[in-house]
């Protein structure tokens, strides 16, 4: 190497590899490029010399920092580069120090200490790459060639290199794939298809890594190169094998094998694959078909009319629901989408085996769709159960009429599709004119409401009106009445309504004032009948056709069977939430009176889930919704668990033609309403107050916890604990029932609050409506009113029917400001427009329930604009209810929590957390209690 100059300056050039980089030295003109491994020698001679370039003396010292680090074993294969290669790795702060201190002292004019160090690392890492080679364990790659380094030096980093390859190598192989799951593919070839059989191979697949996958053929050559995997590998694909056996035991004849690869399998054994592959899936075994092996047969239910027995040619719109049995299910099998005719069903009913040629390309056909094939019929439909699937294109279509199946899509036969057509239509259709009989003008929606409710009940099918109160429901029930008198479609048979008793008055009122001719009469009381004093019936004691008949839900209940014995042409529920229980005697007994049709009213279809919805629905329309135990499987379930969102949207298409909701805010619908303003007034508790609150929860929670949390009485103290509290909110006199001459004032933020609000609607000439929906509450504050002499009047559920409607009057008349009322008892049916505040005392557990109390102002025919008044105490329950109500308002009207009775569910630390009175509030009251006492 005598030629090679080492006065002038060196520069290191890398490559990738970091073995493959060179070192160009050059003198005077002269430049000698040289590799890695015949520049160290050079270096090595060089640094030594006085008169050295200092880029030389760089790199010599890096050159020999290398080679101490590779005798160390301070070195490991890298990861960034694109060809297998080592690097100085493993360095501790000592090594890292030598570095720095290097690449510090050799640093020149024309390279500052941080390029300096950088350099140094890049030739670290080529020498690092270049001296293992020169190994003996590294044959592919030529010895280094240096025989003036020292035997030494090169012995220590030949056995270092030699003992990290062998490191690495047991790493690799101790890395390779042990956990392994199975699949099954299966072959065949035309020869094997004709002749009816098949192949599945077995296959392996790495549990972290799906795709590196062989057959078990391979794994079981003992090649680890071939396949990748490790020695224990084949031992879990015998585990995962005897696993798969016990799902389909078919697969025992490969256990039995000494290579388990593959099993031939008859039409039988086709067939019974095909039955086990969800179970297979369930068992993490997936199978696998080719492409020339379609599985493209679908199945799905067809809805047909038949001929009806009695009369073949009945036109299906004039009596499409009433006769059972018109309708029928019936299975249609698909390939690539594309009905089979009935050529190819029967080749596919009588194939002896699962694998069959239609329309020139091979199938595998699923014993369910061959069963179906051969038994097209699935059963017989009612009129209820061929209008659900019509409207929401799905059904539960069991292959067995007495067993319970899944759900499929159904396709409508044309025999439908006019009815469904016209149901769909019919609320945008264009409306109907007001009967000549009635007295009033009725506005566009409600036009719209009396042209939907006349097309469903002409065809015999029953409806919920469900628009917000004060929308007109009622004169459009008078108006539907006027209509079907007017076409000769009630056959002069009367109309029954069934409310509560406080609407009593109302429907009367209101059907002498727009149909002044009408005939109208109560069926309540003691002396009720349904004949006139000379013994005619209802139907018969009104001149000009049938009237109505008034009845309460209580009355209703007693007396249902003589009801029953009318020929009534509507029967109509006011307020239908009142049978939202199916199961109460009031749904029942409802159920059993005969009509030509039935109409729900109602602001609140669904108040808590939507098994209610379904009692008003199964009432109007008997059958539509099957069962309650097959719609809460069906769509009750998966809807409110908001899990499957295309069945909230079936079940809309179900329901829609047979629920008709307006509100207030909808466009175009009552836009001559004056605006509502809605406060929340967060308010304090006394020192009285807060001493009951916390002394309360402490005492009921102590015995709660003492109970199992599915104890039937546990629930019992959650209630207890919950209505405690609020009652503690509301004043302390309520909640330690105190009555009389004690004293009410100074105890209780939202009777002050109260007091401000009264005497400024009484000063404003207005009239208020405060809403408790405790009866004890509302005597307190009667109580309290009577002192301060603000007159008033209190409506609750023991006022008699009489008296309530004398209540009102005097509110509309003016004659009296403040209306108290029970919540139960006054939130639904009263006409209340003279009110232009709304007070809520204390919060109800549905959003819905408060709305429709205060709808008793906000209606049709209020002038000014309303103010809503809700209080709510800081740091209670209240507070936190109101939250959990402000939440409730952003979910759809069909589901909504379970309200309080959800709350009993709670874990004891979750309750604890609802009902304990937060430090803020409980400060903020003994504040008020000392500037009180100062």
């Amino acid at each position: 190497m005598s030629f090679v100059p080492v006065t002038g300056p060196a520069t290191f050039r890398p490559a990738d590899p970091p073995r493959d980089g060179t070192i160009e030295f050059t003198d005077e003109g002269r430049a000698v490029a040289l590799p890695i491994r015949a520049a160290l020698p050079v270096l090595s001679r060089a640094r030594t010399q006085s008169d050295v370039h200092p880029s030389v003396a760089l790199l010599g010292g890096a050159a020999l920092l290398a080679g101490r680090f590779v005798a160390a074993g301070k070195l490991a294969r890298s990861a960034g580069s694109a060809r297998p290669s080592w690097q100085i790795d493993g360095l501790d702060e000592r090594d890292r120090d030598s570095v720095a201190q290097l690449a510090r002292a050799r640093a020149y004019d024309d390279l500052d200490p941080d390029a300096a160090a950088a350099l140094v690392q890049h030739v670290l890492d080529a020498v690092a790459d270049a001296l293992p080679r020169a190994a003996p364990v590294m044959a592919d790659v030529p010895v280094a060639s240096d025989r003036r380094a020292t035997s030494d030096f090169a012995d220590r980093v030949r056995r270092r290199a030699a003992e990290r390859v062998r490191a690495e190598q047991s790493q690799a192989a101790a890395a390779l794939p042990e956990l392994v799951r199975i699949s099954l593919r299966v072959e065949a070839d035309e020869e094997e298809l004709v002749a009816g059989s098949v192949r599945v191979v077995l296959q392996v697949h790495d549990e972290r890594d799906p795709l590196h996958v062989c057959d078990a053929a391979l794994l079981w050559a003992d090649d680890e190169d071939a396949h990748g995997f490790g020695p224990r590998a084949r031992v879990h694909a015998s585990i995962a094998l005897r696993a798969a056996a016990e799902v389909w035991p078919v697969l025992d004849r490969l256990l039995v094998l000494s290579v388990p690869d593959q099993l031939t399998l008859d039409g039988p054994e086709i067939g019974s694959l095909l039955e086990h592959v969800g179970a297979l899936r369930e068992a993490r075994v997936d199978v696998h078909w080719p492409r020339s092996l379609g599985r493209d047969l679908t199945t799905r239910a067809v809805l047909e009319r038949r001929a009806d027995p009695r009369d073949p040619e009945l036109p299906l719109q004039d009596s499409p629901f009433a006769v059972d049995g018109l309708f029928a299910f019936s299975w249609q099998v698909a390939l690539h989408g594309d009905p089979l005719t009935d050529e190819e069903m029967e080749q596919l009913a009588t194939a002896a085996a699962p694998v069959l040629k239609l329309r020139g390309a091979w199938t595998v056909v699923d014993p369910s769709t061959a069963q179906r094939a051969r038994k097209r019929l699935i059963r017989k439909a009612t009129g209820a159960q061929a209008l659900a699937a019509a409207l929401s294109g799905v059904a539960e279509v069991p292959d067995d009429a007495e067993t319970t199946g899944a759900t499929e899509q159904v396709i409508v036969g044309a025999s439908l599709l006019k009815v469904r057509e016209r149901l769909l239509a019919a609320p945008t259709r264009e409306p109907l004119p007001t009967p000549a009989a009635l007295q009033a003008e009725l506005r566009d929606y409600q036009r719209h409401g009396l042209t939907w409710l006349a097309d469903l009940t002409g065809l015999g099918l029953g409806a919920c009106l469900a628009d917000d109160m004060g929308l007109g429901k009622t004169i459009t029930l008078i108006a539907l009445h006027l209509h079907r008198l007017e076409q000769d479609l009630s056959g002069g048979a009367p109309t029954l309504v069934v409310c509560p008793a406080s609407l009593l008055g109302n429907w009367e009122a209101e059907i002498q004032r727009f149909a002044p001719g009408l005939p109208v009469r109560r069926f309540h009381g003691v002396a009720r009948e349904l004949g006139s004093r000379d013994g005619r019936s209802a139907s018969s004691s009104t001149s000009g056709g049938g009237g109505f008949v008034l009845t309460t839900y209580g009355t209703m209940r007693r007396d249902h069977a003589t009801l029953a014995d009318v020929p009534w042409d509507l029967v109509v529920a006011d307020e239908a939430q009142h049978i939202k229980n199916s199961r109460s005697s009031t749904a029942r007994n409802l159920r059993l009176i005969p009509s030509r049709a039935r109409v729900a009213l109602t602001g609140t279809p669904v108040e808590n889930d939507l098994t209610e919805l379904w009692s008003i629905l199964d009432w109007a329309i008997p059958g539509l919704l099957g069962s309650r135990q097959a719609f809460r499987r069906v769509w009750g379930a998966p809807i409110e668990s908001g899990l499957e969102p295309t069945k909230a949207r079936q079940f809309a298409d179900l329901i829609g033609p047979f629920l008709l909701r307006r509100r207030k805010s909808d466009p175009g619908i009552a836009p001559e309403l004056p605006p509502k303003t809605e406060t929340d007034h967060l308010l304090g508790l006394t020192r009285e107050q807060a001493v009951l609150y916390e002394a309360f929860v402490r005492d009921t929670m102590e015995r709660i916890e003492r109970l199992a949390a599915d104890d039937a009485q546990r629930r019992g103290l959650v209630l207890a604990l919950l209505t405690g509290l609020k009652q503690i909110c509301n004043h302390p006199a309520q909640f330690l029932k105190q009555s009389g001459a004690v004293r009410l004032a100074g105890r209780s933020e939202k009777l002050e609050l109260l007091d401000e609000l009264v005497g400024t609607v009484v000063a404003e000439d207005g009239a208020v409506l405060v809403f408790t929906q405790y009866v004890a509450m509302a005597r307190l504050i009667e109580q309290h009113l009577d002192r301060t002499g603000v007159p008033h009047q209190l409506l609750h559920g023991g006022t008699p029917v009489p008296q309530r409607e004398a209540m009102v009057a005097r509110f509309q008349s003016g004659e009296v400001p403040v209306f108290l009322l029970s919540l139960k008892a006054g939130g639904t049916g009263l006409n209340l427009t003279r009110a232009d505040h709304v007070v809520h005392v204390d919060r109800w557990w549905n959003p819905a329930v408060e709305e429709q109390a205060t709808d008793r102002a906000y209606r049709i025919g209020q002038t000014k604009p309303v103010q809503v008044h809700r209080m709510v105490t800081r740091g209670t329950i209240e507070e936190r209810v109101a939250a959990l109500l402000d939440r409730k308002r952003a979910l759809a009207d069909a589901v909504l929590a379970r309200g309080e009775a959800a709350l009993t569910e709670l874990s004891n630390e979750d309750l604890r957390d609802l009902v304990t009175l937060r430090t803020e509030a409980r400060r903020e009251a003994y504040l008020a209690e000392l500037e009180q006492d100062e």
